[in-house]
């Protein structure tokens, strides 16, 4: 145990974790601190918490956050550190699904998923990396979803907000591995959280979409409860990963997510050698 000279003391690592209130935020925050850790849970309703503050006062922390506010964001990160002197580990999963053709998608839609995906845990990201770096160590982990790999009718502003993050986060990991800081993208599949149900949204249906993006449409609120991932598992697995000595950048989660990755990575490799010859033949004479 060790104490911040102005805060509180703190077992084991310290994580900050996003959306903490429910599905992999809470199933991580459970894992962290049957393994011993102090934790700092934030989410945008701070009372569904109080039953993991009650049963660990000493090691738990909770703090309301609106990750799509910046300002709130550098505070809740100062504040951590105030109180424990470093962040350790910083999970990056508050988030919600949306239902939609592209044409049927607002740029309200978009822009606020964009805000809450990838400009969010951007801002986070940026405000704990002077702290790690100092400390010489940390981890940032990244929820996204097989969705930030591949896309399907339906789920195209969800897909590019995660393709977006993925991208960030795979130039992020090269850049701070030399100071000691890992990178983790965590890809899950279907698992039974609150995605299916509270968390989607549903854009307004266009008539001419209702073959393409209408089974989509009622299959995944279908399937709220029904998923076939186990959160506590995933959040297990996490944690293995983390504490490997060689993390992966990408760690896919559920048998349909390696299914669809591995099936995505043969077609993709099919589609590059079909067009290699035609792909390579762009170049002055």
């Amino acid at each position: 145990m060790n104490t911040s000279p102005t805060g509180r003391p703190a077992e084991g690592r310290v994580w900050l974790i996003t959306g903490a209130s429910s599905g992999f935020g809470r199933a991580i925050a459970e894992a962290a601190l049957a393994a011993g850790d102090t934790v700092v849970l934030t989410a945008r309703r701070v009372e569904v918490l109080d039953d993991l503050r009650a049963a660990h006062p000493d090691r738990v922390a909770v703090l309301a956050l609106d990750v799509t506010d910046q300002a709130r964001v550098a505070e809740v990160v100062a504040e951590v550190v105030l109180w424990y002197g470093r962040v350790d580990v910083l999970v990056n999963n508050a988030g919600r699904g949306i239902v939609g053709a592209v044409e049927e998608t607002t740029d309200r839609e978009l822009r606020d998923l964009m805000d809450l995906h990838l400009f969010g845990p951007a801002a986070l990201t940026r405000a704990v990396l002077p702290h790690m770096r100092r400390q010489g160590s940390g981890a940032i982990v990244q929820l996204t979803s097989m969705g930030g790999r591949f896309s399907f009718p339906g789920v195209g502003a969800y897909s590019a907000t995660k393709f977006a993050l993925e991208g960030l986060s795979e130039a992020l990991a090269a850049e701070v591995a030399p100071f000691g800081i890992k990178v983790l993208i965590v890809e899950p599949g279907s698992f039974r959280t609150s995605f299916a149900g509270g968390a989607l949204d549903l854009s307004a249906p266009i008539a001419a979409y209702d073959d393409i993006v209408g089974p989509v449409r009622r299959a995944l609120p279908a399937s709220d409860g029904q998923q076939p991932g186990d959160p506590a598992k995933a959040a297990a697995a996490i944690l293995t990963a983390l504490d490997a000595g060689n993390t992966p950048l990408r760690l896919p989660l559920g048998n349909d997510a390696v299914d669809e990755l591995m099936a995505g990575a043969d077609r993709a490799g099919a589609e590059l050698l079909a067009w290699e010859k035609l792909s390579r033949d762009v170049e002055f004479d």
